[in-house]
């Protein structure tokens, strides 16, 4: 079984080209086309060749991957129609963005923060689907039968399928509400608009949907679901963080951009930066099932301290966001209630759910495969915000606090794919490092935004 599960894994990269993949791409490059003639006065120069270079993008990803043509097919049809509502009252180029208030569809699917809320219920809703089809059944659903309409999540119980189908759907409601702020940013007025990456908010809404998109892959590609539990876990923690900033702080209000970022680099460094930030995650998840299926006929109460500690520490970390907001440090505590409880529910049950996991060779494989796509990007983005430091602040780098946990983050990872692959890492010591390397990423992407200011002190909570 391992061995075929990992032959999925290899062979599906290859990609069989067929009519629906060219009718795909003849709608995406007709969509491109269309928005180029309708909104190509309100794009910057930069912002076109994003445009234009996303296409090309965008097919080969969905020749690659084919369950995508039906996500973007339905998301450019639901932002269409969302444009298309916004604009049906006015006479001229623009939109009523009171609209939202009083058009039903806007009012509760499809403006921006509507599409958002539904994508923090569908997530969590997911979550819980993916622990009752661990804790209740099988844990591999294997090769789907030919013609099935499930797809790859064919043979899974209930809760599996259930929960990958609220998953996809909460994808695919955070696409139409990123894509649908940033039209409605352009709206407000014409030096507002705006690519929805410049605040923790938006940040956050991105680092949802990519984690769960490539979780999503992996569990196409290697035909378990069993790793969704752990996945979606810290996917609802950033639900979670999402929805007290929007209640406490207002942040689902569209505000102009700070003049630190008002430059096109923020177009790329940001989105490279949050596949970092994802993949990071997504294996840092994997990791901690990794563990827990390592530990899982362990009775020795001490051999199990480490990850006692770490669960309460990474339980604890929540409590620090009460820092300027009292008003909400009720929630956090029964945030950290909440995440003690799943943690302690976890260990003890490990004796049920370890066998239900994935091979460790699974396991293994796709932490391996999550940090190399994370680093690939990560050093990408690093790039990228150098350049940017250049244009901005005159030198590309200044050991400003942010630079320099991004740069900790670079060589923990660095240093992990080089014991990996020129010492052959593996087992619970590459998972243990995976899984603290959440702490170092974490602190880097919000910790140095709370204690340490610089020249980055825009992004403080």
């Amino acid at each position: 079984m391992n061995t075929t599960t990992l032959d999925i894994g290899k062979s599906s990269w290859r990609p069989r080209v067929g009519l629906a993949d060219a009718f795909t791409s003849v709608i995406l490059i007709a969509g491109a086309a269309y928005a180029l003639h309708r909104y190509g006065a309100s794009m910057d120069l930069y912002e076109t060749w994003i445009l234009i270079g996303a296409v090309p993008s965008l097919i080969g990803v969905v020749w690659l991957w084919p369950t995508l043509r039906g996500l973007s097919l339905g998301v450019g049809a639901a932002t269409l129609l969302a444009i298309h509502l916004y604009g049906q009252n006015t006479d001229a180029f623009g939109a009523d963005l009171a609209a939202a208030d009083r058009v039903f569809l806007l009012k509760y699917f499809l403006s921006s923060q509507s599409a958002i809320l539904w994508m923090s219920m569908l997530f969590f809703m997911s979550t819980v689907f993916y622990w009752i089809g661990l804790l209740a059944g099988s844990a591999v659903g294997g090769a789907p039968a030919a013609g099935s309409p499930d797809g790859p999540v064919a043979g899974m119980n209930t809760g599996f399928r259930l929960g990958s189908r609220l998953a996809w759907a909460a994808v695919f409601m955070a696409l139409v509400g990123t894509l649908v702020r940033w039209f409605e940013s352009h709206q407000i007025a014409p030096d507002i608009g705006h690519i929805p990456v410049s605040n923790l908010y938006e940040v956050f809404v991105l680092f949802c949907w990519m984690t769960a998109l490539f979780y999503l892959y992996y569990e196409q590609q290697y035909r378990t679901a069993a790793m969704g539990p752990f996945v979606m876990l810290v996917v609802s923690a950033a639900v979670g963080f999402l929805l007290w900033y929007t209640v406490v702080k207002g942040a689902h209000q569209i505000q102009p951009l700070v003049p630190a970022l008002q430059s096109w680099w923020m177009k790329l460094h940001v989105p490279a930066n949050f596949v970092g930030y994802g993949t990071f995650a997504l294996a840092a998840m994997v990791a901690f099932s990794y563990l827990i299926k390592q530990q899982a006929a362990e009775t020795r109460w001490w051999k199990l301290a480490p990850l006692w500690l770490l669960g309460v520490v990474l339980c604890f970390e929540p409590l620090v966001f009460r820092k300027g907001a009292e008003q909400s440090s009720s929630y956090w505590v029964v945030y950290f209630g909440v995440s003690a409880l799943i943690v302690a529910g976890i260990l003890s049950l490990r004796g049920r759910i370890g066998p239900r996991l994935p091979a460790f060779e699974v396991l293994d494989d796709v932490m391996y495969k999550s940090i190399a796509v994370g680093f690939a990007f990560f050093t990408i983005a690093t790039i990228l915000g150098a350049f940017w430091a250049a244009e901005a602040w005159g030198g590309y780098w200044s050991w400003d606090p942010k630079e320099t946990w991004a740069l900790i983050v670079w060589l923990n990872y660095a240093a992990w794919l080089h014991m990996r692959l020129m010492k052959g890492l593996r087992g619970a010591v590459s998972a243990w490092w995976a899984l603290v390397g959440l702490a170092v990423t974490t602190f880097a992407f919000l910790g140095v935004n709370m204690f340490l200011s610089g020249l980055h002190s825009y992004g403080e909570l």
